[in-house]
């Protein structure tokens, strides 16, 4: 089944990505930006129809409704597993970091974490098959094309997910505002995948209970909990920190 991309960088990464794109819309007002010709330049390149159109064939199109006068029709991106996950830390060589999260249900959210996943370097984000978002179009908008280069591992269980994971070696560490210790005093250089709970709920009951350690952000103010897309990003950006990033 064919999936839409839409939005010029989501476009631009897949193509760089080299996803196969079986042809790419363009608003006829949009020619000229620096963007467009790039994606011109892409598409010419692997020899991918382009065809201009008007903007209410966009619209009908459209499911995010910012498609910035660009849509592309790729093949369906495909979920990793976990074997893939620990594969690709053994490949690069690397201490193995993965992101796992326990319900997340917005797709701003999703994408936000998978953009910065790719930025720190992440070898992998495991999402829950139910009751959670995937990878649809509005995620691949909000990830600016970082879920062309972030592999996401769709699971049944979560907690069967960290078994594994601990299995191979792997420390667990939630992130939760109940943790015992801060963020900064988790050693993030050994092989870490950190658990980040849904909007609403946090981390259940059960996964907490699989946890090697949980881990708070240390807070000022009267909110009690961050967003958990900025919530990721901190974490994640301490671990890159702490491998010499």
């Amino acid at each position: 089944m064919a999936q839409i991309i839409e939005g010029r960088n989501p476009v631009i990464e897949a193509l760089k990505a080299g996803r196969p794109i079986n042809k790419i819309l363009l608003m006829r007002d949009v020619k000229g930006h620096g963007a467009v010709d790039e994606i011109l330049r892409l598409a010419r390149a692997r020899a991918i129809p382009v065809e201009y159109v008007d903007r209410h064939v966009i619209d009908c199109q459209s499911a995010t409704g910012a498609s910035q006068g660009v849509i592309a029709y790729a093949a369906a991106r495909e979920y990793a597993n976990l074997d893939d996950l620990l594969a690709i830390s053994r490949q690069k060589n690397e201490t193995p970091l993965y992101c796992i999260l326990d319900g997340i249900q917005d797709p701003h959210n999703l994408g936000a974490i998978l953009r910065t996943a790719e930025a720190t370097g992440v070898h992998g984000v495991v999402v829950r098959e139910r009751r959670a978002v995937g990878l649809t179009p509005a995620v691949a908008k909000a990830s600016a094309g970082a879920v062309e280069y972030v592999p996401v591992a769709r699971v049944i269980n979560i907690s069967r997910a960290l078994e594994t994971l601990k299995k191979n070696g792997v420390w667990v560490i939630g992130i939760d505002t109940g943790g015992e210790s801060p963020y900064t005093g988790v050693d993030f250089r050994q092989p870490t995948a950190v658990v980040i709970g849904s909007e609403g709920k946090g981390i259940s009951d059960l996964v907490k209970k699989k946890c090697d350690l949980r881990a708070f952000i240390p807070m000022k103010g009267r909110i009690a909990s961050l967003n958990a897309s900025v919530a990721a990003a901190v974490v994640m950006y301490e671990a890159f920190r702490q491998r010499g990033g």
